[in-house]
């Protein structure tokens, strides 16, 4: 048997004779920005209708803010989306998956700790009832006992399945560590709270939350923005309340420190969590952070994965991105490891952020990361669901059309002096974290690396 040696991408680009030529990349198309309407109807709902792409059909993303601070909204709230769409004073769970299946269209519920959020699609004809079916579970949603108690059930199972899940386990650790108790933290409710909620409570919280004002309606596709955003404000003319959704508190600001250790007795891989303050979407230096991160870890291009994936082997994959919620951003780093190679993957990765801090990005790092970031961008937004969803997520932020529409000239204008004054964020003083693993056989090599709270 022979082994595989490591190939650096500079090797791999040389034969015998010589470099093996690359035709030069070309300029990225501009994107063209889809004919969009972006209106506050009277009770409260931010509309944004775009007409885009050829395809026949229509993509729905409703975002109502839903943070709540009772301990046991999560559960509430988890019940309340897998039981939205199970019936309302018109129709049963069976009258509503007909109704849609008669336009080729689906209608789904989720929650987190900031939103309830319905995705959606139909053929681009069926839009009107798309919206009806909406409409019908916005204000006749009626929770019924039976319904409530069978998915109560699958959910307490599933969240009992969830909860030893090592990167579930990882990533309430890590949001506890950033943000001690904060609502933010209470991803996954307890088992045994969601197997206390009642039809009651959920009919309760859907009066109380379930509101218009505060919410954005995003609809994209194949449709006519001014008749799309006209039947929006017919259809759902009776999804009323004076008050407004719930948005969540802001969060804390994320300060550097120690990593904490986290005991998983025998486990065989260790989860390595970290995390540091970043940048909102509408800071100037975004841009700039944004290539600085695709340089650290962001592609697979990236120093990170080129160090302990491709190089050193001590992980599949290696993660960096940003996580953004209402005025606010952080950066996250990732991987899984295993359980002999845990300290040596930390001291990489702690090297890694202190040569991105030091050691600023070259111009050719710059230049395949911009041309990465300009060209994910117009590929993401290229189909409907893709521009759907960055519109509602981009309208969280307080964004709108003209903002993705100039992105990928500001992403053009940032210089390699704008990139290595942004790395400084990447300075390892600035992040914290965890590393969930088995203690017995991480303590001594830990201990030796320092900046490591044991257990």
């Amino acid at each position: 048997m022979t082994r595989a040696t490591h190939r650096s991408a500079e090797e791999i680009g040389r034969t015998e004779r010589g470099p093996r030529p690359l035709p030069p990349l070309g300029d990225p198309r501009t994107g063209r920005p889809p004919a969009t309407v972006d209106t506050v109807l009277d009770n409260g709902l931010r509309v944004i209708a775009a007409r885009h792409g050829v395809v026949p059909m229509v993509e729905l993303r409703l975002r109502i803010p839903f943070a709540g601070e009772d301990l046991k909204h999560p559960a509430r709230a988890e019940v309340l989306a897998e039981t939205l769409l199970t019936g309302t004073e018109r129709r049963n769970r069976v009258q509503v998956d007909t109704d849609l299946a008669a336009v080729g269209g689906d209608l789904n519920a989720a929650v987190d700790p900031e939103r309830l959020s319905i995705t959606g699609d139909a053929l681009a004809s069926g839009l009107d009832t798309l919206l009806e079916v909406l409409a019908d579970a916005l204000t006749g949603a009626v929770y019924r006992d039976e319904e409530v108690a069978g998915e109560r059930a699958r959910l307490v199972e599933r969240i009992t399945v969830a909860r030893s899940q090592p990167r579930v386990i990882a990533r309430e650790e890590l949001q506890r560590h950033r943000y001690g108790d904060h609502p933010f933290v209470r991803e996954v409710p307890q088992a045994e709270d969601v197997a206390q909620v009642t039809a009651a409570e959920v009919r309760a919280l859907h009066r109380e939350a379930v509101l218009p004002r505060g919410s954005v309606l995003v609809l994209v596709g194949d449709i006519d923005p001014d008749q799309a955003v006209a039947s929006v404000a017919r259809t759902l003319s009776g999804w009323q309340s004076a008050d407004s959704a719930r948005e969540l508190p802001a969060l804390p600001p994320v300060r550097g420190g120690d990593v904490r250790l986290v005991h998983r007795p025998g486990a065989v891989q260790s989860q390595l969590r970290f995390s540091a303050q970043a940048l909102p979407r509408t800071d100037p230096r975004y841009p700039a952070a944004q290539i600085a991160n695709l340089v650290f870890g962001g592609y697979f291009s990236s120093r990170l994965v080129e160090n302990i994936r491709e190089d050193k082997g001590y992980t599949y994959g290696a993660h960096s991105l940003f996580e953004f919620t209402p005025g606010n951003g952080t950066v996250l780093v990732d991987a899984d490891t295993a359980s002999e190679v845990t300290a040596a993957a930390l001291l990489e990765t702690r090297y890694e952020l202190a040569r991105l801090a030091l050691v600023p990005p070259t111009t050719a790092e710059v230049e395949s990361a911009r041309q990465y970031a300009i060209g994910s961008l117009l590929t993401s937004t290229a189909s409907q669901s893709g521009m759907a969803s960055t519109l509602v997520a981009l309208a969280a932020a307080g964004l709108d059309q003209s903002w993705l529409v100039a992105h990928p000239e500001r992403l053009r204008e940032v210089t390699v002096e704008q990139v290595a004054e942004a790395a400084k964020l990447f300075a390892p003083t600035a992040f914290t974290g965890v590393v969930v693993g088995d203690a017995d056989k991480l303590a001594d090599q830990l201990r030796l690396l320092g900046g490591v709270e044991l257990p």
